[in-house]
């Protein structure tokens, strides 16, 4: 049994205990039937309201939730551009991080109530996007902060000895310290980038490579001059 069948399962039961007692308040004047209403009217909301929003809460951060807000849909298709130094794409098409949290993984905090403080600014964007004015470039609240690369970056071999990182004295420290940003040009410059996407090439999960075509195509050339 999963969890959404449990939520509704508490929710009716909760309605159905509420209805009874509505319909019929003199059950209430007994000691069973006070246990009765305490259960209906406030434990079993309770735990359909917590089960709920957990339940929410997880889905939140769910890449597909993330990216079905029109204007967020442009950056979910540029988690599939087919090139390389688009830092997004390629972390999200080598399997760097959770292609089903991509969003959530990049931009949520990590640091002491970081996840608390993303499903706040994910409240912010739910308020903009129905009840505000969404603007016609979103922009991220604050500065992109190198700790949330430093989370899964730091201590690895490629990072801690890449060319780039270490291209002058101090330069690793810098990026480290938080001092220069991972987005600087000459770096990772190119990030989402949704203002070119429309002249890009795409990337689609599964699809033959045209190399591999090509040589195939080479082979098999190949073995009919041999025959």
């Amino acid at each position: 049994m999963n969890s959404t069948t449990i939520l509704f399962g508490l929710i009716a039961v909760s309605a159905i205990l509420a209805g009874l007692l509505m319909f019929r308040p003199s059950i209430s004047a007994s000691r069973g039937g006070k246990i009765l209403a305490f259960l209906a009217v406030f434990v079993l909301p309770v735990l359909a309201g917590t089960g709920g929003l957990s339940q929410q809460m997880e889905r939140s951060k769910d890449t597909a939730f993330c990216t079905s807000c029109h204007v967020m849909q442009q950056y979910g298709t540029s988690l599939r551009i087919d090139d390389p130094s688009y830092l997004p794409a390629a972390h999200f098409q080598n399997n760097r991080i959770p292609r089903d949290e991509a969003c959530y993984t990049c931009h949520t905090h990590y640091a002491m109530f970081g996840n608390f403080k993303s499903k706040m600014r994910g409240l912010r964007h739910l308020y903009v996007q129905y009840l505000g004015t969404v603007p016609e470039k979103p922009v991220l609240y604050e500065p992109y902060n190198n700790r949330e690369c430093l989370h899964c970056h730091s201590g690895a071999r490629n990072f801690e000895e890449g060319a780039t990182h270490n291209a002058e004295d101090g330069r690793l420290d810098q990026i480290k310290s938080n001092k220069l940003s991972c987005n600087t040009s000459g770096c990772h410059e190119f990030v989402h980038n949704v203002k070119e996407l429309a002249g890009m090439k795409l990337w689609t999960p599964g699809a033959k490579p045209a190399a591999d075509e090509d040589s195939t195509d080479s082979h098999e050339s190949t073995g009919e001059e041999k025959k």
